[in-house]
Formats: C-alpha cells, structure tokens, sequence
C-alpha cells in the first residue's frame, strides 16, 4: 500500500508535515509514505532531524499553492505544483490515497479535474467525523465541497457515508439522517422535502429522517447529509463553540483559588475531554467520490493531525471502500428513484 503526502501543504509544513510522516512510520502504519514536494528540501530535513527514511519515497514537484492564491487560477498557473504532481500520481492507480493539510479549494479542484471522478459518481462530497457525547463517531457530509447541490447529489453523499460508517467504523447498519430544521417530515423546504421523499426510496441504507443541528454531536445518528454551505456553516460553528467553551472554562478556573485546587482533581478528566474533541487526533476531512481517497488536513495541522490522518488514509484504502462506492452507486435501482 502507498500513500502521497503533500509535504508543502499547510502553514506548517515542511517540517510537522514531514515528522507526521516520520511519526506514522515509527508508530506502525502499514503503508509506504510518498513525500510530494521539493525532494532536495524534504531530504535535507530529514538528514538535518537524523530521521528515519523507513517507508518514505519522494516524488518532486517545484511548486507551492498557497491558501492565499484563487484556488482555480494558481492550479492553472502551477503544474508542478505539489498538489497537482499528487493527483496526477493518484490516479494512476498505484497510490490509494494521498493527503494534504493544503489549499482546501486546490485540493478538490486538483481532485475532480485531475484524478477525476468514481464512476457513477454526479458530485464528489467532503465528508468529516464529529465527536459526539454518547463517543461514537458520526460522519457528517457535505461539510464544504459543494456549497450548490441537487437532491440526487445528497442521496449520493448517504450511500458514500453508509459505505464509509460500515467499511472504515464497523457499523454494521449506519442511522442515516436529513440536516433539517426540524425532525417531523413536512420541515424544511422543497430541496429538503425532495431529498427526503428520494431517500425514503433507496434500498439498503437505514434513513431515519430528518435531524436538527444539534443532532450532529448527540450520537442520534451515524451519517448526517447535507448541502456543501449548510454543512460548513454547521462544522464550523461546533469547532467554534467548543473553543468557547474550552476557553470560559480555563478562564473561569484560573479566577479562583478553589477553582484551581479542583482543577487538579479533574485534571485527567478535562485532558480526556480535549483529547476527544481535538481535531489532530481525528485525522482530516476525507473527498470521497474521486479516484483514490483524498484526506483533507487542517490547514494549521502539525505532526499528530498529519499522523493521524495518515493512518485514517491507510484505512479507507485498506477496507476498499474505492471499489464499494462504485458497486453502490451504479446499482441501476438508483436510476428509478423519482425526485418530486
């Protein structure tokens, strides 16, 4: 198994990208990792660092997209960048996966016209995994790549969740549900009404309606669908309340002495808490739907982020989830659904 790692994507990047790599080697992942960027820069702080060159190989390419630059002109502009080189490489077919902590709009660009869609496949969805307070995980897409979609787009992304909740999380019979502003069925408006007459239709996943926002934390369900904006909008204000409410807390605890002695009663417990809800030890958001598995790290992610997402890569690739995807959506059942 091979997996690509843009080693200059991220604001940290090329050193934590590089030591994320290191890391996954050292800690037993399976998988060779191949270091996209400019190999005489990545040798040199390997050599520097007195790192390991287990498992890595390195595939040059001599530019850098920036998150600064419009995504679709500087992948125009950049054809050696190492996001492009990447996906080029990807579909291939001799890599499964490749990650990067890049340009999120030159990641999915770079995803759809260079490595190309699955067949059967009408839009490629950005899918995350969201803590919950029961522990289980739920997959949330779209969080992002399609801020317009049609109905059929969304009982895609619930087939894609379904087979990714069962091949990469073990759930043998993933809860599906309809990000709505209510659970009764006549909630929401004609796009939601649409997607969930057309659900209520496919064969073999486990729709159980309409779920509101704070569903997506509450372990109600396994998969949760929605449109690309709703979807970032959603992701984002969770990431942002739980900074709130991390930040209140350590503030009202320094306030008080009595606060600070209790404090160091509940010290494992709040490490415990953070552990679990941080993003670095969850991996990357994962662009489903296009040839190979593209993993999507968090621009500010550093070693562990890197690490983890490595792993949550190999996998995806190992259960074939690939190969799942393309069997599920080119069912011709499919194809009798009707939209109203």
């Amino acid at each position: 198994m091979k997996i690509l790692l843009d080693a200059f994507g991220g604001d940290n990047s090329p050193g934590e990208i590089i030591k994320g790599a290191v890391d996954y080697v050292k800690e037993g992942g399976v998988a060779e990792v191949c270091l996209v960027g400019k190999e005489d820069v990545i040798k040199q702080i390997i050599k520097e660092n007195g790192y390991s060159d287990k498992n890595l190989s390195f595939l040059n390419a001599t530019e850098v997209i920036t998150c600064e630059e419009a995504p679709t002109e500087a992948f125009k502009k950049k054809p050696d960048s190492s996001i492009t080189v990447g996906m080029k490489a990807l579909k291939t077919g001799e890599y499964g996966a490749f990650v990067s902590a890049g340009s999120t709009g030159a990641v999915l660009t770079a995803g759809v016209l260079v490595a190309g869609r699955l067949k059967g496949v009408k839009r490629p969805g950005m899918g995350t995994i969201m803590p919950t307070v029961k522990g289980s995980p739920t997959f949330f897409m779209d969080c992002g790549a399609n801020a317009e979609c049609k109905p059929e787009f969304l009982v895609q992304f619930a087939i894609i969740g379904d087979v990714y909740m069962k091949k990469v999380y073990g759930v043998k019979n993933p809860r599906i549900g309809l990000l709505c502003n209510g659970t009764e069925e006549e909630k929401g408006n004609a796009f939601t009404h649409s997607v969930y007459n057309a659900l209520k239709q496919v064969e073999g996943i486990n729709f159980i309606g309409n779920v509101e926002g704070r569903d997506i934390v509450s372990g109600a369900c396994d998969v949760v669908v929605t449109d690309g904006f709703s979807g970032n909008v959603a992701v984002k204000s969770i990431e942002g309340a739980a900074k709130v409410i991390m930040a209140v807390l350590k503030r009202n605890v320094m306030a008080s002495l009595k606060a600070k002695i209790g404090f160091l009663f509940m010290k494992k417990a709040f490490k415990k808490t953070v552990k679990e809800i941080d993003y670095n030890n969850r991996g990357g958001a994962v662009f489903l739907g296009v040839n190979g598995v593209i993993c999507k790290a968090h621009g500010s992610s550093k070693a562990p982020a890197i690490k983890a997402s490595l792993f949550q890569a190999e996998t995806a690739v190992k259960n074939d989830i690939k190969s799942e995807i393309i069997a599920r959506l080119t069912d011709e059942k499919l194809s009798l659904i009707k939209y109203e």
